[in-house]
Order: C-alpha cells, then sequence, then structure tokens
C-alpha cells in the first residue's frame, strides 16, 4: 500500500470515521457478517486454536485469494492493489 502522502496521487482520500455515524463502519460489519454466515455460525470448536485456524483459513486462503469482491470489480483483494495501481499491464495490444 502506498505511502499517506502517495495517496492523491492515485485518487485516494483517506475515510475518517465520524463519531455516531453509522456508515463509516458499514463496510467492516458486512466483513465480519459474511464471515460469522459462512463459516461460524452453527460450528462448534473444540478448542481456541481450533477457532483460530479456521479464521485464518477463510480469512487468508478464501477470501482474500478467492472470493470475488463486488466492490473490487469482481475481482479478490491479494490481486487487486497491483492490477489497480499497473492498469494493462500483462495485457497485450492486439492492434
Amino acid at each position: 500500500m502506498p505511502s499517506r502522502p502517495n495517496w492523491p496521487k492515485y485518487g485516494m482520500v483517506c475515510s475518517m470515521s465520524r463519531k455516531g455515524n453509522c456508515w463509516d463502519n458499514a463496510p467492516t460489519e458486512s466483513g465480519f457478517n459474511s464471515f460469522k454466515n459462512e463459516r461460524v455460525f452453527g460450528e462448534r470448536f473444540a478448542t481456541r486454536d481450533a477457532m483460530k485456524a479456521n479464521a485464518f483459513e477463510y480469512l487468508e486462503v478464501f477470501d482474500n485469494r478467492k472470493r470475488l469482491h463486488s466492490t473490487l470489480g469482481y475481482t479478490s483483494p491479494v490481486p487487486f492493489p497491483k492490477d489497480w495501481i499497473n492498469p494493462g499491464e500483462g495485457e497485450k495490444q492486439v492492434a
């Protein structure tokens, strides 16, 4: 991720939470909702370590590398920054 001074270069604006504004937290809550519905509800874990392993697998293997996120143009979070910063890299010009 670029350092803060470079954010404007890429058209990004820092989002700061405003006191009492529930919409600021909506993307995070949506992510937690998906995680809980897909991996936690209805499960019983023998140990905390089992739960931690489940959470790690969900976030690092499935959500970040395989799941297509609509807000990222139906791509996964791992390749998104590279494709966003260097659009067209790897594409071949035909004509």
